[in-house]
């Protein structure tokens, strides 16, 4: 049996901690053909403002050169968005370990104006495929809490950001307004399955996406975590009651 230092949490499951990568990829494998289309259905749409939010967070320039990471970003969703924010000289790498992922990314990249400033790669949080400070932003949205070794993936966002280089995390959180908590939980763990299995074909995956919210460090916390990987004037943000949060760092 492995030691405790040596298994993490899937969902409400304990798994060793070797296996959860394999065990994450099969859920986003399961999903990738109708993610986008569910992010919108569970959010009632608040996915596409969070995601706004972030990359006005971000602020992008208009008129200068910046290398832009975005990390299990398979789709596209933010990466476009940042792009479309900053100027002829952005060029963003989405970065996502899942190739299905990355194939809906591609695709949709190859529709739209200004798809070819966007680059996906192949490539896992914990082992980046960069150099040291290659990176001017990092963002990473609701994809941190699959990490296997969260902190491994903080470092490894240090490392590659420049100095000067801002990093942000968009995560569900912990509602922290009394009754919304319930109304949450319930919609939570009763619909969002149902409305996976209706939609995708297949509930299991949606069922561990909501298990891993609740196993996910509080806003609080994940704020440490960050100040520890070295990242200076950690902070975050609530959103909706505290369904997600913001957070954020520099490398100074």
């Amino acid at each position: 049996m492995p030691s405790p230092a040596q298994e993490t949490h899937f969902g409400y499951r304990h798994v060793p901690l070797e296996e959860k990568q394999g065990l994450v990829d099969d859920v986003f494998h399961k999903v990738a053909h109708r993610y986008d289309l569910m992010n919108d259905l569970m959010s009632f749409g608040l996915h596409r403002v969070w995601k706004d939010l972030l990359v006005a967070k971000l602020n992008p320039p208009k008129s200068r050169p910046f290398a832009h990471l975005d990390v299990a970003g398979g789709t596209g969703d933010v990466a476009f968005r940042v792009a479309a924010a900053g100027g002829p000289r952005l060029k963003v790498t989405a970065v996502d370990v899942n190739p299905d992922m990355l194939r809906i990314g591609r695709e949709r990249a190859s529709r739209r104006k200004g798809g070819e400033r966007v680059a996906f790669i192949e490539g896992n949080a914990e082992a980046l495929p960069f150099a040291d400070e290659s990176f001017d932003g990092y963002t990473i949205a609701f994809g941190i809490r699959n990490v296997p070794r969260v902190e491994a993936a903080l470092k490894e966002a240090f490392r590659t950001l420049k100095r000067g280089g801002r990093f942000l995390c968009l995560e569900f959180s912990r509602v922290d307004t009394p009754v919304l908590d319930r109304v949450y939980d319930a919609y939570s763990f009763a619909l969002i399955p149902a409305l996976g299995k209706a939609v995708a074909g297949d509930g299991a995956p949606y069922r561990y996406l909501v298990e891993s919210i609740r196993r996910f460090p509080g806003a609080e916390r994940f704020r440490a975590m960050i100040a520890d990987s070295g990242f200076a004037r950690a902070d975050f943000t609530r959103l909706s009651g505290g369904v997600v949060a913001i957070h954020s760092g520099w490398k100074l």
